[in-house]
């Protein structure tokens, strides 16, 4: 069995998927929503993804050091917290 995580590496990553219509409303909401996420306990990080392999599809992929808050998502918008196994790299804290 692997170690517990450090207290200070993410235990969860949670995704928030939305699909923008080309009006740019889903992203302002996408955008709105990830500007609340740093003020809730245990945030470690967040980006706001898009790619133009998929044009339309917005996601915002943040990290946290306890369960991912719950909190209300923009309309149409779908999300899934997964437990974080292993990590590399920064976000791991290797150098």
């Amino acid at each position: 069995m692997p170690p517990a995580p450090s207290a200070a590496l993410p235990v969860q990553v949670q995704y928030v998927e939305a699909h923008d219509k080309g009006d740019g409303l889903i992203a302002a909401a996408l955008v709105a929503h990830l500007d609340t996420l740093q003020a809730q306990p245990g945030f470690v990080g967040a980006e706001l993804l898009t790619s133009p392999a998929q044009p339309g599809l917005v996601l915002i992929a943040s990290r946290w050091t306890c369960p991912a808050p719950q909190l209300p998502l923009p309309a149409g918008a779908k999300s899934w917290v997964f437990e974080v196994q292993e990590a590399r790299g920064a976000v791991s804290g290797e150098g």
